[in-house]
């Protein structure tokens, strides 16, 4: 197997400050609390291809119903790969659990983003059995995947990355 990443933790002061923006401004002993919860992804299994992200947090998720995750995690990456987020396949097939812009994909290059490369999750319940779906601290809630690209050979792409959603559109 090739090994072509590492999982980090993006700084406190970054997760804190993604953290306020996303629910609000809590006590800052709350938010780091949280922060020094944060496990890493990992493998379930040998056999497994994707690196289960945990929710930091307890949460509900009713029928319809959104939510977006600061992770606190971000993915130093050898370039030319690419990491492909999906739902846990369980709760994508129980709950129907998808990600908001189907498919998450983290570049290498995102790691240098100003926002230090922060990976968010934006979930969203489409249930059409009315289920509701309660995640409990820790518990998986995405699956990330490496694979690798290649480019065409009439590629000039000389851009620098400096920013996270939409920051590469012109």
């Amino acid at each position: 197997m090739k090994k072509v990443a590492k999982f980090e933790k993006v700084s406190l002061k970054q997760f804190m400050s993604d953290w306020i923006s996303t629910f609000g401004n809590k006590p800052s002993d709350t938010i780091t609390e949280i922060y020094s919860d944060i496990k890493l992804p990992q493998r379930a299994t040998k056999g497994s291809a994707g690196y289960d992200f945990f929710s930091p947090i307890d949460f509900t998720l009713r029928p319809n119903c959104t939510i977006k995750i600061p992770t606190g995690i971000r993915c130093n990456m050898e370039p030319d790969w690419v990491l492909s987020c999906y739902p846990r396949s369980g709760l994508g097939f129980k709950y129907r659990l998808q990600l908001n812009n189907t498919v998450g994909i983290i570049d290498s290059d995102y790691y240098d983003s100003d926002n230090e490369g922060h990976i968010f999750m934006k979930l969203t319940n489409d249930t059409n059995e009315a289920k509701i779906l309660k995640i409990g601290k820790g518990d998986g809630i995405a699956q990330g995947i490496f694979m690798e690209y290649g480019v065409t050979y009439d590629d000039n792409a000389c851009d620098i990355r400096n920013g996270g959603f939409g920051s590469t559109g012109k």
